[in-house]
C-alpha cells in the first residue's frame, strides 16, 4: 500500500474513532436531560468541522444525502422490527391520518409563517414540507432511552406516526423542489403521483414483508451471524424495489419490517441487537456528517427567522393534530401530548439537502433555517417529554426492565416459548414458594428467577418476591393457565 494512502486511511479512521467515541460517551447526558442523542452528535460534528476546533473540511452534500437515506432505511426497519402488531391494531388509522393529512397541514401552516417572515411562497412551502414530519430516529430514541412509559395508545400513535410520515414529507419536498427548480406549477398530477407512490409503497411493503417472513421461517443458514445479513438484505430490497417503480421506499421498508418482526425470526435476540447496533451506528454517523456539513458563520445569519419558525412549529403541530385525533375519540390529554411531542431530528436536515442537490435557488436559506428549527424543537420538546407525560397523567405502571438480561434465542421456530413475568406486589404469586403453586401442566415449568443481578434456580423452596422476573417455559395450549397464574407476560 502506498505510504500516502496508508496515512490518509489511518488519519480518517483515527478521526472517525475520536468522533464516534466522543459521541457515544457524551450521549449519556442526553438521557438525563431527556434530549434526543442526535443533538450531541451534531454538536460534536460542528465542533470538529471547518469552523470548529477540528477544522475538518467536508462539503460533500451528495454523500451526506446518500448516508442519510441509508441510515433512515435501517432506522425505520429497526423501528418496525420492534413494533408489535398490537400497536398497529390500536393506532394504525389515526397514525395514518396524522402521517398524511397531518403532515400536509403542518407543512402548509409553517409555509404561511415562513411567507410572513419574508420567504417567497415557493421557498416558504418547501421549508414547511422539509420540517413537516416527525423524526423516527428522534422519537424511537427518546421514547426508548428517556424512561418514559406511555399508555399504550399514546405510545403506539407516536411511534407509528413517526414511522409512517416520512414518505409524505419526502414526496412533498421532492415535488416542491422540482417546482422551485423548473418553475412548473403543481397540479392534479402531483396529487395523483402522491397517492400512487404511497399505495405502491404500502403494497410493496406487504408483499416483501410476507415474502421475507416466509423465507426466514424456512431457510436454514449455517451460522447465526448470517441472519442479520439476510434481514438487512430485506431492508434494502423493501426500499429499493418500490423506488425503482416509483413507489415509496420509506413506507415500504417500515411496513415490511413490522410484518417480519411479528413473525418467527431465527436467533431473534441476536438479529434485533444487530439491527439496533447498526441503526445506532448509522444514526451517529449521519448526525456527525450533518454537523460537519454545517457552516456556523452562515447559519448564524438565519437565527432570527429560524428561531421564530422553530417556536411557531411548537404551536402549529398541536393546532393540526388535536382536531384530527378528536375524530378518533382521543381524550384531551392524549391529543395535547401527541400534538406536542412532534420531535424533529436529522430527517429535516437531510430533506433540506434535496433542494441543494437540485441547485434550486434559495436552497441554502432553507437549510440554514432548518438547523434552528430542529435546534428549538429538540431542546424544548426533549426537556418536556417526561414532564408532560407526568403532568397529563399519561404514564403507565409497566414493570421496570430487568437489571440483568437473560435471553434464549432458538435457531428455528419451536412449539414452545419462554415467557417472562414480572412479580407485582399485588400478584397472586407474590411471596409464594414454587412448591405452593398449583401443579403446572406437563409441558410447562418455571425455569429460573432473575432478582436484581442474581439468577436463581427454580426449586420448590424458592420464594417469588415482588420485583422478581420469572422465566417460564410455556406451550401454546398451557398459556391460559400460566397467564391466569402470573398475569400478562412482559414485552420483549
Amino acid at each position: 500500500m502506498p505510504g500516502g494512502e496508508s496515512f490518509t486511511i489511518a488519519l480518517f479512521l483515527t478521526t472517525a474513532g475520536i468522533l464516534l467515541g466522543a459521541s457515544a460517551v457524551f450521549s449519556g447526558a442526553t438521557r438525563r436531560l431527556g434530549l434526543p442523542v442526535g443533538l450531541v452528535f451534531v454538536g460534536i460534528g460542528i465542533l470538529a468541522g471547518r469552523e470548529g476546533i477540528g477544522h475538518v473540511g467536508f462539503d460533500d452534500v451528495a454523500f451526506a444525502w446518500r448516508l442519510g437515506t441509508v441510515a433512515l432505511v435501517l432506522i425505520l426497519f429497526d423501528g418496525g422490527l420492534n413494533t408489535p402488531a398490537a400497536s398497529f391494531r390500536v393506532a394504525v388509522w389515526p397514525a395514518s391520518v396524522l402521517a398524511t393529512a397531518g403532515v400536509a397541514g403542518t407543512a402548509a401552516a409553517v409555509g404561511v409563517a415562513a411567507r410572513l417572515l419574508g420567504f417567497p411562497w415557493e421557498l416558504a412551502l418547501l421549508l414547511g414540507a422539509v420540517v413537516s414530519s416527525t423524526d423516527a430516529a428522534a422519537v424511537f430514541s427518546i421514547l426508548r432511552t428517556s424512561g418514559v412509559q406511555l399508555q399504550k395508545r399514546v405510545g403506539a400513535t407516536l411511534e407509528l406516526e413517526s414511522g409512517l410520515n416520512d414518505p409524505m414529507a419526502v414526496i412533498l419536498t421532492v415535488a416542491l423542489t422540482e417546482q422551485l427548480a423548473t418553475g412548473r406549477p403543481l397540479g392534479w398530477r402531483t396529487a395523483a403521483e402522491l397517492v400512487l407512490k404511497l399505495a405502491g409503497g404500502g403494497v410493496a411493503g406487504l408483499a416483501i414483508g410476507h415474502a421475507g417472513r416466509w423465507v426466514l421461517g424456512r431457510v436454514r443458514l449455517p451460522v447465526g451471524g448470517l441472519y442479520p445479513v439476510l434481514t438487512a438484505a430485506l431492508a434494502f430490497l423493501s426500499f429499493g424495489l418500490p423506488e425503482l417503480f416509483h413507489g415509496s421506499g420509506f413506507l415500504s421498508v417500515y411496513v415490511a419490517a413490522v410484518i417480519v418482526g411479528n413473525g418467527p425470526i431465527p436467533f431473534r435476540g441476536g438479529v434485533l441487537r444487530a439491527h439496533d447496533a447498526g441503526a445506532w451506528f448509522l444514526q451517529v454517523s449521519m448526525f456527525l456528517v450533518l454537523g460537519l456539513l454545517a457552516v456556523p458563520s452562515r447559519i448564524l445569519h438565519a437565527w432570527p427567522v429560524g428561531l421564530a419558525l422553530g417556536a411557531f412549529l411548537l404551536v402549529a403541530r398541536p393546532l393540526v393534530v388535536v382536531p384530527i385525533l378528536a375524530l378518533f375519540g382521543y381524550r384531551w390529554p392524549e391529543r395535547l401530548y401527541v400534538g406536542w411531542v412532534g420531535l424533529r431530528g436529522a430527517v429535516p436536515v437531510v430533506l433540506a439537502l434535496v433542494p441543494i442537490l437540485a441547485q434550486a435557488p434559495g436552497a441554502e436559506r432553507v437549510l440554514d433555517a432548518v438547523f434552528f428549527v430542529v435546534l428549538v424543537n429538540t431542546v424544548v420538546l426533549g426537556l418536556t417529554v417526561r414532564r408532560g407525560a407526568r403532568r397529563l397523567r399519561l404514564q403507565t405502571a409497566r414493570p421496570p426492565p430487568p437489571q440483568g438480561l437473560v435471553e434464549i434465542s432458538p435457531s428455528r421456530p419451536l412449539d414452545a416459548a419462554i415467557d417472562t413475568f414480572y412479580v407485582d406486589p399485588a400478584s397472586a404469586v407474590a411471596n409464594s414458594r414454587l412448591a405452593d403453586l398449583p401443579p403446572f401442566p406437563a409441558g410447562s415449568a418455571v425455569l429460573m428467577i432473575l432478582r436484581g443481578d442474581d439468577l436463581l434456580p427454580a426449586r420448590g423452596a424458592t420464594e417469588l418476591l415482588p420485583g422478581d422476573h420469572v422465566y417460564v417455559l410455556t406451550r401454546p395450549e398451557d398459556r391460559p393457565f400460566v397467564h391466569l397464574l402470573f398475569g400478562e407476560a412482559e414485552e420483549g
